[in-house]
């Protein structure tokens, strides 16, 4: 199973990113292979307007599982991550990535 976490950096360590649309970084851990792979996502913050579709889309590229947040997305972002089949999980705002991970792994968040 690919986790995709909307994270502000590159590690382990980093605080979860409480935005989708305009997440600082994608950070996604396969389960299975037990491979982080990361994506620096900061450009989109010149977009004026459509982060939450055109992120959905970059996220779309790296055929992920299930993505863990803080917020949770827009609108137009959930419709198109809902197409996509990918399950969402709120309420990790504040945490690092790995304790996300670990809230995640015990059932304490809240799906989207």
């Amino acid at each position: 199973m690919k986790i995709l976490f909307t994270s502000r950096g590159d590690s382990w360590d980093s605080e979860i990113d409480p935005r989708f649309g305009r997440t600082e970084f994608f950070f996604i851990y396969d389960d299975d292979s037990e491979e982080v792979q990361t994506y620096d996502n900061r450009d989109i913050a010149n977009q004026a307007h459509g982060a939450g579709p055109r992120t959905a889309q970059k996220m779309a590229d790296y055929k992920v599982d299930v993505m863990v947040t803080g917020n949770g997305p827009g609108g137009n972002a959930a419709a198109v991550i809902e197409k996509m089949g990918v399950k969402v999980y709120a309420g990790a705002g504040g945490m690092t990535v790995k304790e996300a991970y670990q809230s995640f792994r015990d059932g304490e968040l809240s799906e989207f």
